[in-house]
């Protein structure tokens, strides 16, 4: 394939005009079709990288990198060893807190949700629910006061605004006179945050951590410390190191962990849509087949005359697929450079037809999403062009091996 006679005469038969049309047509056909379906290709996972991104971001703005709790119960020398965390190289912040199952009442609607008790300055250090809020402040929360925090679409259910009531009724029960009672407790909506997510938005509450204390009567126990780790990709292995240092005695679960069939899920969906569309580049690949097919048939002649002045069979097969080769690597070359440029400028793209059309693809009254966001990885870019462009030379070796099993006295039998 690599000899100067096949090269020279692939790529000129590459660059002639054919006397038949239909195989130009067929070949052009064959490089638009790599063309276009690397370009889908390329954008979709781009765009599907960015909305997982997005998705992940959403969820780490309030859960933490890795979790450190006492699997016997609440955590009762936690100070000392939120201090050694912190001391750790590897951890970025810790903060402690207390989290319950419990009922939310406001008037006449009730809800479960998950509370979790917090410091609001430690918080920032492994949150972003600062960032997220939408109405009050997370300084609000202030020990005594009994104020709660919760998600926009929990507060809509429940029918409350800032300074409303709510009662949180814990499962923890107190003997009375009347009887067996739950723990219950009467707290002020000192705001509310919006994270995106429904599990946040419409599951999670937000107060001060001693009041929890009070609420769950722990005391000063605590129910675990969430850590903020340097490199959250290394966060299974981390934990796993943190867990050994603290001598095994606590029970440390990364998010990885947490979410493991979200993420699995989202693993699964990209990898099931890659293969969808690489159908079409598979398509388009194989369209070389039928193109180099009718070349040989096309060239019997030319194929003879080259057999009796000398030409080897592997030369004649090399010819073919370089030709081929040729039609797959500019499909390929053109079909990676127009879908990363696509997908580094969707955005702005998207922005335009939308003002030219007036119609929104992501309503912002419907999806947290607004924008399509887009994530070029290089190791998808690289995988697709250099799947493609192996399909593209596979697709030319029975043509080629067709052509290079000519008989010339057959073949010039009728000239």
């Amino acid at each position: 394939m690599f000899h100067p006679l096949p090269l020279y005469i692939g790529l000129r038969y590459t660059r002639a005009k054919r006397r038949n049309h239909f195989i130009s047509f067929i070949s052009m056909i064959s490089m638009l079709g790599i063309m276009l379906g690397i370009s889908a290709l390329i954008v979709v996972l781009s765009v599907m990288n960015g909305f997982h991104k997005e998705i992940r971001d959403r969820i780490l703005a309030m859960a933490s990198h890795a979790t450190l709790s006492d699997p016997y119960g609440g955590m009762a020398d936690w100070k000392p060893v939120l201090e050694r965390l912190r001391a750790h190289p590897d951890v970025v912040g810790a903060a402690p807190f207390v989290e319950v199952q419990a009922m939310l009442v406001g008037g006449s609607n009730v809800s479960g949700a998950l509370v979790r008790g917090i410091l609001p300055k430690e918080e920032d250090q492994v949150a972003e629910l600062r960032r997220d809020m939408v109405e009050g402040s997370v300084d609000d929360l202030v020990d005594g006061e009994f104020r709660i925090i919760l998600g926009r679409d929990l507060a809509s259910f429940l029918g409350v605004g800032v300074g409303d009531k709510v009662t949180v009724v814990t499962p923890q029960v107190s003997a009375t006179p009347v009887g067996i009672m739950p723990r219950l407790k009467r707290f002020t909506v000192s705001g509310l945050f919006a994270v995106g997510m429904a599990d946040y938005d419409r599951n999670a509450a937000f107060i001060q951590m001693h009041d929890a204390a009070k609420l769950m009567t722990l005391g000063d126990k605590v129910s675990g410390i969430r850590l903020k780790l340097a490199d959250l990709w290394e966060a299974p292995k981390l934990a796993r190191e943190i867990a050994y240092d603290l001598g095994g005695v606590y029970r440390v679960v990364d998010w990885t962990q947490v979410h493991a069939n979200f993420f699995r899920a989202l693993a699964v969906e990209k990898r099931m849509m890659s293969i969808i569309l690489f159908l079409i580049v598979a398509v388009a690949a194989f369209n070389i087949v039928s193109t180099l097919v009718m070349v040989v048939t096309d060239k019997q002649s030319d194929i003879a005359v080259l057999r009796t002045l000398g030409a080897s069979p592997g030369r004649i097969m090399g010819i073919f697929m370089v030709q081929g080769t040729a039609i797959g690597f500019v499909g390929t070359l053109i079909g990676v450079i127009a879908g990363v440029l696509l997908a580094l400028n969707l955005e702005p793209i998207i922005a335009g037809i939308e003002g030219l059309s007036g119609i929104h693809f992501l309503d912002p009254t419907i999806y947290y999403i607004s924008e399509l966001p887009s994530d070029v990885h290089l190791t998808d870019v690289a995988v697709i062009a250099a799947s493609a462009f192996v399909m593209s030379v596979l697709a030319t070796l029975y043509p080629a091996w067709r052509a290079a099993n000519t008989q010339p006295a057959e073949a010039l039998r009728y000239e």
